[in-house]
């Protein structure tokens, strides 16, 4: 990869970077402010911003070609088309997206009016034709599909059949399969319903249109084209009400509270967005997004909102988006409207920091499925700042003065993981001090480079956490939480606090971490006796 960026000429300009791999397909689409200077922080070493995830990404990279914009903006909204288009596979794919539906006017001689989808690829199924949308449940446009087919008399039949069907005889259709119609005529509504789609006329002005052809039918004696227009206009009243309806929700200063939480080691972010209209809550989705390369909330933000025809007027987050304003003036230029993002951090209403905390409770519950129930108990009586799905325990086994042996077992989400476990025979200490044996124990355990745990416990009170705590310091590990379990109350003990944490007998946590102190003791043990056989 080295070489095929020496041979790049990288701009120190704004723009997209496109990330290829070895068979020229697109792997990952990213935008920068300077893309000399982004995309070589991907290749520079021991950069700290580069996650596992990442790394994966690199090491696939094998080309990367560059698209120079004017402007950060400009470098936004392009980003947000090319990844609609392209789909690559590290980038932000709402798995959302199903929710919204697009109509299509098929490219056929008599055309129809269709509803359709997108596939996993980013394709429309069906035959060819121009497509509208995306209109999410709710919109008129939706809702009253059937009802733009027979208000402007769009054939329904999947083929031109040599009779009439019964669409003819309702007159919901024209029946241009036995000729009944020109084909001049039949395009004059078909160009009429583009015209609505387009948003380049109104219902509201092609109902006017209709009142006058009606009156000038009536008046020339044509009183059966008369009055199939009056029926139309009847049904047609129908969809002026909804889309009436639609407008006034949307001159209302609609919020939107998008809350993210993510998982470092896990590389995932999980979203929740809650919609809220006139000060009541009318909608509620859930995102999940790899944390690879650029993927943040504000490249969330630009790929959600220009998926979906309204946007808020208001935006309240749980974290400072990059970019903001940029954000911002990209947002505007999609909506056709001034959108503004709060950080409700920094939000004086309490009500919606009370909704940002509701979001965040949920994403909790949501993230908490995968793991143990004692694993997420744990998180809470200990007040951890993340959930320790992974856990070391350390015991110091020495029976006399002679042998002294110690064992480190490891388990994940509250399962024992047999491979990882480790024992040794203690080297530096003479003498039997414990608390000294334990800070060897830790030191050994983690000199060399491996998974590190979430949490830490010890097999005693606070001189051997004292000890264990010291040694992590030495080895420059800091923010990886230990804690010791003294077995006689079973209180555990945490650096810096004055008084033991004591949970009931039959907590779950408490029984989880008595697992793994016991069979931290077991393990050590066995290889004790084993060495005294040997003796």
């Amino acid at each position: 990869m080295t070489v095929v960026l020496k041979e790049k000429r990288m701009p120190d300009e704004p723009g997209v970077y496109l990330m290829k791999d070895g068979g020229g397909k697109i792997i990952y689409i990213g935008k920068a402010k300077n893309l000399k200077k982004r995309v070589s922080s991907y290749f520079t070493k021991h950069n700290p911003d580069i996650g596992w995830k990442t790394g994966r990404l690199v090491s696939k990279i094998e080309d990367i070609e560059f698209v120079v914009t004017d402007n950060e903006i400009e470098a936004f909204l392009l980003e947000s088309n090319l990844i609609k288009r392209y789909r690559p596979a590290f980038n932000i794919e709402l798995k959302d997206q199903q929710r919204y539906t697009y109509l299509k006017l098929t490219d056929e001689p008599f055309p129809r009016l269709l509803v359709v989808r997108r596939n996993r690829n980013g394709k429309f199924l069906g035959p060819k034709g121009k497509v509208y949308g995306p209109f999410v449940r709710g919109s008129s446009k939706f809702l009253t599909v059937g009802l733009l087919r027979k208000l402007f008399k769009i054939r329904v039949c999947n083929r031109m059949p040599k009779v009439p069907c019964l669409q003819y005889f309702i007159k919901n259709c024209d029946a241009p399969c036995i000729a009944n119609v020109t084909r001049g005529h039949y395009m004059t509504s078909v160009l009429a319903l583009q015209d609505i789609l387009d948003g380049k006329n109104s219902v509201e002005k092609f109902a006017m249109e209709m009142q006058a052809e009606m009156k000038r039918a009536s008046d020339v004696g044509e009183y059966e084209r008369a009055k199939d227009i009056r029926d139309t206009l009847y049904r047609l009243n129908n969809l002026r009400v909804k889309q009436k309806m639609e407008k006034a929700v949307n001159k209302n200063p609609d919020e939107e509270y998008i809350g993210i939480m993510k998982n470092r080691k896990k590389g995932m972010a999980q979203l929740m967005a809650l919609r809220r209209t006139r000060g009541v809550i009318s909608d509620r989705k859930k995102f999940e997004f790899e944390l690879v390369g650029d993927n943040s909330l504000s490249s969330f933000l630009l790929q959600y909102y220009s998926s979906i025809p309204l946007i808020p007027r208001f935006v309240y987050v749980n974290e400072d988006p990059e970019d903001r304003r940029v954000l911002e003036m990209s947002l505007e230029k999609i909506a056709g409207h001034k959108v503004s993002i709060f950080n409700v951090e920094h939000v004086i209403a309490k009500e919606k920091r009370q909704l940002m905390d509701l979001i965040s409770r949920n994403l909790s519950m949501y993230i908490d499925r995968g793991y143990d129930p004692a694993v997420v108990e744990l998180k809470t009586v200990l007040k951890l700042a993340s959930m320790p799905e992974v856990i070391d325990c350390f015991d110091v086994s020495n029976l006399g003065t002679s042998i002294a042996v110690g064992s480190c077992v490891r388990f994940a989400n509250n399962k024992p993981d047999k491979s990882l476990y480790r024992k040794f025979k203690v080297k530096t200490v003479a003498g039997q001090n414990d608390f000294a044996m334990m800070g060897e124990l830790v030191r050994r355990r983690y000199s060399s480079p491996g998974q590190l745990p979430d949490l830490i416990v010890i097999d005693g009170g606070r001189g051997q956490l004292a000890a264990a705590v010291a040694s992590l310091h030495a080895l420059g590990i800091h923010d990886i939480p230990c804690i010791g379990l003294a077995k006689e109350n079973e209180e555990i003990y945490s650096p810096g606090s004055h008084e033991p944490t004591i949970l009931p007998r039959s907590n779950v946590g408490l029984k989880m971490l008595q697992h793994a102190r016991d069979e931290a003791h077991r393990f050590g043990l066995a290889y004790n006796v084993n060495l005294r056989k040997l003796r």
